[in-house]
C-alpha cells in the first residue's frame, strides 16, 4: 500500500484495535501496540514511518511528545502529593541520578558504547510513565500508598528524564569545550523552561479565569498557545519546550479559580490517539539487524537496570520516609518503561543520525528492548510479587457513588463511620463542596474520563453505584465500569417513574438489569424521603431483636439499604437480593419519621 492516506487511516485503525484489545484482556496497550508495529513494520515491511512522513517524521513525533506530557501534567495537583510527595520527590531527583549512574556504566563496559552514548541511554531509561504504570496498578492492586507513589513517579519523571538526556545531547554534539556548553546549555533550558512556562501558564490560567476565550474555543486555543510556546522554547534553547509545557500544565493545574476538567479531557482524548500511533509508527522503525548487533549484552544492561539501579535508587530515595521494606520491595519491583523513553530515544536518534553520529542506530533498539522487557516481565509478576510480599490491598469491599446529592452524602458518612471505604463522584461543584465539607472522599469530574482512570484510585472498590440526577449520563457511567469492573459490580437506580411521559423513561432493559434498593424506588423518591426528614440508620440485629421486630417497629418507613454480615462483608439491597439477616448482622436502612410518608 503506497496511499500515504490509506495508511495513515490503518494505523489509526489498529491502534484502536490494540488498545481495546488490551482493556478486554486487561494488560497494557503498550504490548499488542508494540506487537502490531514490529508486525507491519520491520516484519512485513507494510508501513515504513520514515517513507511516509519523511522530514516531517520528527516533527510529528516531537509535537506528540509536547501534547503527552503537557495533559499529564495537567493531572498533577500538589495537594494529590500531601504524605508521599518526599518519596516522589527523591525518586524524581535522586533515584533519577542513581538510575542515570549505574545504567550508563553498565552500557559502557558490558556492550562497549562509548561513555557519551552509554550516558544518553542511562537518561533516557531514567523514565517510566503513566501510561504503562495505570494499567499495571489496577491489576496488581497495591495499597493506595504505593499506588499513589507509582503514579506521581510517572507522570514528574517524564519531564525530568527528558531534560537530562537533553544535557547529555548537548554535551554530545558539543565541538569545544564540552563542560562549558553543557552548563551553558542546562541554565539556559532551565531559564527559558521555567520562565516561558509560567508566563503561559499564568497567562493562560488568567485568560481561562476571565473567560476571555469562548467556552467553545478553550480547547483550541490553549492546545495552540501551548504548542507555540513549546516551539518558541526550542527555538530559544534545544528541547527547552519539554519544560516548559510540563511547567504550563502544571501551572494551569494549581491555579485558583481555574477549571481544566473540559481542557484535560479534550487533551486525554488526544493523547490516547497519539500515544497508540506513535508507539506503532516507532517501533515500526525498528531494525531486526540492529536489535541483533546489540547481543546478549543487553541482557546484562537489563538486569542491570531492573535488579541493581531501580532497587537501589528506591532504597535511597526512602531514606527518612517511613516505608517498610515491603513496601520498598514492591516499589523496586515495578518500574515499567513507556511511551516518553520510546518517543525520546527515537528524538534524539534521529538528531544523531542526522549529524552522522556512528553509534546512534543502537540507542532505538536498546531502549525499546528495555521498554518491552520491562512491560512484559513486571506485568506477568507483580501480581505474585505483591501478594508474596503482603502488600496488596485488601478485596475490594468499598464503593464510588456517582451523584454527591444529600441521600448519597447521607449514605457515605454512614458506612465511613462504619470503616468501609467510599468516594462519591459528580461533575456538580456544588454538591462535592458540599461532601468535602462532611470529609467525605471525592471526586470532582466525569468518572469515566482518562484522568479518572489515572487518578481516581479503585483499588478497595468493589462497588459502584449510580445514584445521580443525570438521566443521559447514568447509562454511560453504568456501561463504562460494567466493562471496567464486571458484571454485577454497578447498582443503579431503576429510573422509571409511571408518572412521566414515556418519552422520558429510560429503556426497560437497562432498568431491569439495575434495581438498586428496590422496586420502584427512584432518584426522586429517595430525594423526596430525605426532604421529609429520613435519617439513615445502623441498626444491629440479635436474639433479642430479630429481623420480624425490626420490620415490626419500623414497617413501610424503613428502606432497606446495605447489609453487614458476622464477618464485616457489605452487601448491597436490589430488586433481586433480599437478604436473611441473622443475630450479629447489621441492616443500614434509610428511615423516614412517622408521618413523613414514603416519600413517594
Amino acid at each position: 500500500m503506497d496511499d500515504p492516506i490509506i495508511m495513515l487511516v490503518s494505523v489509526g485503525l489498529l491502534s484502536i484495535c490494540c488498545q481495546y484489545f488490551a482493556y478486554r484482556i486487561k494488560i497494557p496497550a503498550i504490548l499488542p501496540l508494540l506487537v502490531i508495529g514490529l508486525v507491519v513494520g520491520p516484519l512485513m515491511g507494510v508501513l515504513n514511518p520514515d517513507a511516509l512522513f519523511g522530514d516531517l517524521l520528527f516533527p510529528i513525533v516531537s509535537l506528540s511528545v509536547a501534547v503527552i506530557l503537557f495533559e499529564g501534567a495537567l493531572t498533577l495537583r500538589f495537594s494529590d502529593l500531601a504524605g508521599h510527595g518526599s518519596m516522589v520527590r527523591n525518586l524524581c531527583t535522586v533515584g533519577a541520578a542513581v538510575t542515570w549512574l549505574v545504567v550508563a556504566p553498565a552500557a559502557h563496559f558490558i556492550l562497549g558504547m562509548s561513555w557519551q552514548m552509554a550516558f544518553l541511554f542511562g537518561a533516557i531509561v531514567t523514565v517510566t510513565g503513566p501510561t504503562v504504570i495505570v494499567p499495571m496498578l489496577r491489576s496488581v492492586r497495591p495499597s493506595s500508598k504505593i499506588s499513589n507513589i507509582l503514579r506521581w513517579e510517572g507522570i514528574i519523571i517524564d519531564p525530568v528524564g527528558a531534560l537530562l538526556a537533553v544535557l547529555v545531547y548537548e554535551f554530545l554534539i558539543s565541538t569545544h569545550d564540552a563542560v562549558t556548553h553543557t552548563l551553558y546549555a542546562f541554565g539556559l533550558t532551565l531559564a527559558v523552561g521555567l520562565g516561558i512556562g509560567a508566563l503561559v501558564g499564568y497567562a493562560l490560567g488568567v485568560m481561562l479565569r476571565k473567560n476571555w476565550i469562548p467556552h467553545y474555543l478553550e480547547n483550541t486555543a490553549v492546545l495552540t498557545i501551548m504548542l507555540g510556546a513549546f516551539a518558541g522554547s526550542n527555538a530559544i534553547a534545544h528541547e527547552s519546550g519539554l519544560l516548559t509545557v510540563t511547567v504550563i500544565g502544571m501551572w494551569l493545574a494549581n491555579m485558583k479559580g481555574v477549571d481544566v476538567d473540559d481542557i484535560l479531557e479534550f487533551k486525554e482524548t488526544l493523547s490516547v490517539l497519539l500515544i497508540s500511533a506513535l508507539f506503532i509508527l516507532l517501533a515500526a522503525r525498528l531494525d531486526f539487524g540492529a536489535v541483533s548487533n546489540v547481543g546478549l549484552g543487553a541482557i546484562g544492561v537489563l538486569a542491570v537496570t531492573m535488579f541493581v539501579a531501580r532497587p537501589l535508587s528506591v532504597w535511597l530515595s526512602s531514606v527518612g520516609t517511613g516505608l517498610n521494606w515491603r513496601e520498598l520491595a514492591l516499589l523496586s519491583w515495578i518500574a515499567p518503561r513507556g511511551i516518553v523513553a520510546a518517543a525520546v530515544s527515537a528524538l534524539f536518534a534521529l538528531k544523531l543520525e542526522a549529524v552522522g553520529y556512528a553509534e546512534a542506530s543502537v540507542l532505538v533498539p536498546l531502549v525499546f528492548l528495555v521498554i518491552i522487557s520491562t512491560v512484559v516481565i513486571q506485568s506477568l509478576t507483580s501480581v505474585r510479587v505483591a501478594t508474596w510480599l503482603k502488600v496488596r490491598a485488601p478485596e475490594p469491599n468499598g464503593l464510588l457513588v456517582f451523584g454527591a446529592n444529600q441521600f448519597s452524602r447521607l449514605l457515605a458518612k454512614e458506612l465511613i463511620s462504619l470503616g468501609y471505604s467510599v468516594r462519591v463522584a459528580d461533575t456538580n461543584w456544588d454538591s462535592i463542596r458540599l461532601a468535602r465539607m462532611d470529609s467525605i472522599p471525592t471526586y470532582y469530574g466525569n468518572p469515566m474520563s482518562e484522568h479518572a482512570e489515572r487518578t481516581l484510585d479503585l483499588s478497595v472498590i468493589g462497588k459502584v453505584l449510580v445514584i445521580s440526577p443525570y438521566r443521559q449520563l447514568n447509562p454511560l457511567v453504568t456501561y463504562h465500569f460494567e466493562h471496567e469492573m464486571g458484571k454485577g459490580s454497578v447498582l443503579g437506580l431503576s429510573g422509571i417513574d409511571q408518572e412521566q411521559r414515556p418519552s422520558h423513561q429510560i429503556s426497560e432493559s437497562y432498568a431491569k438489569k439495575l434495581g438498586l434498593f428496590s422496586e420502584g424506588i427512584t432518584y426522586g423518591k429517595l430525594a423526596g424521603r430525605v426532604a421529609k426528614g429520613a435519617v439513615i440508620k445502623t441498626t444491629r440485629l440479635s436474639d433479642n431483636f430479630t429481623m420480624a421486630q425490626y420490620t415490626e417497629t419500623y414497617g413501610d418507613r424503613a428502606l432497606p439499604l446495605c447489609a453487614v454480615d458476622p464477618q464485616g462483608q457489605l452487601h448491597v439491597y436490589t430488586i433481586t437480593r433480599d437478604f436473611k439477616l441473622k443475630p450479629d448482622w447489621q441492616l443500614i436502612s434509610l428511615v423516614t419519621p412517622e408521618g413523613g410518608g414514603d416519600g413517594g
